[in-house]
């Protein structure tokens, strides 16, 4: 049975101008389990990981601060939320949500979270809605527990995974893989391992051909016995921060090359969102809504 983790949304607790897309947390599960891609026993709610594996990944003043609710103003705002006890909490919920559908993912090929993708977070601050990095505290995870031996972080947000790229710039043991606009934010980018900077504009063809040509070439080179797949939609046409031009069918395809191979290689896959922030919140929903539907069609 396909586990998702499922942390309940923090939307309701935010200012108006804040709670969107968070709507789509709590949105997203009520659609799977409405079209009957899910089932109630699907989900599981996280616990909370034990500190010490978040300070595997983050630093310590970083993280007292920010359970804390010390963080500077400037810090604050790049964050992009107003800082609560309930948002560093739903942070933490999520990392865990994170660790455990890899780890189930290691048992039976691939594990979900509604949640995560929060690749902005950086060791030691956050940025653009990232607090915490759930994609480096499970890789660390699996990692230190020696549960894996190298992961490779494919991540297809439209926005480089900057703060990933940070934190495991010294590392040989996980290969960080990027495909986002090249002008989009963040201005600044880090230096993933491998760095796919797309033009304003790009549309299904040439992106597909794009991530079509490197992710088999990955697979071969770096040999990773885990895959952590960032499946942000902010790739959509239709999103007002993405600068794209991929159509829902586009997203499919991009999803479905991306878990195909994985299946096909019997490499084990852990899925979180990333972002969407297109204008109707239905047209978020059916974009994210494909990577579930794809899962329950090629694991079940």
């Amino acid at each position: 049975m396909l586990k998702v983790a499922f942390s309940p949304s923090y939307a309701h607790s935010l200012p108006l101008g804040h709670r969107f897309p968070m709507e789509k947390y709590s949105l997203l599960p009520e659609q799977l389990l409405y079209e009957g891609t899910l089932a109630k026993e699907n989900f599981f709610p996280p616990d909370f990981l034990e500190e010490k594996w978040i300070l595997n990944t983050h630093d310590k003043d970083y993280y007292n601060r920010l359970k804390n609710l010390a963080l500077t103003r400037s810090e604050i705002r790049a964050t992009g939320f107003p800082l609560s006890p309930a948002l560093v909490q739903r942070e933490i919920q999520i990392a865990t949500g994170s660790v455990q559908a890899a780890l189930y993912a290691l048992d039976h090929g691939i594990g979900m979270n509604i949640a995560g993708g929060t690749h902005h977070a950086f060791t030691n601050r956050g940025e653009g809605f990232c607090l915490l990095n759930d994609i480096a505290i499970t890789a660390n995870y699996l990692l230190e527990n020696e549960k894996v031996n190298r992961v490779l972080v494919v991540d297809l947000d439209v926005h480089q995974g900057n703060g990933t790229a940070e934190i495991f710039k010294n590392r040989s043991d996980v290969f960080t893989f990027s495909m986002h606009g090249e002008k989009n934010y963040p201005h600044r980018k880090e230096q993933s391992n491998l760095d796919i900077g797309l033009a304003d504009g790009i549309a299904d063809e040439e992106y597909l051909e794009k991530l079509e040509l490197n992710l088999p070439f990955l697979l071969k080179q770096f040999s990773p016995d885990f895959i952590i797949y960032q499946c942000g939609v902010d790739v959509l046409s239709t999103d007002q921060l993405g600068r794209l031009n991929l159509s829902q069918n586009g997203v499919r395809k991009r999803d479905n090359m991306v878990l195909s191979l994985a299946k096909n290689h019997e490499i084990p896959i852990f899925c979180c969102m990333g972002g969407g922030y297109s204008k109707q919140i239905k047209v978020i929903i059916e974009a994210h809504a494909h990577v579930f539907r794809l899962a329950q069609e090629l694991y079940s």
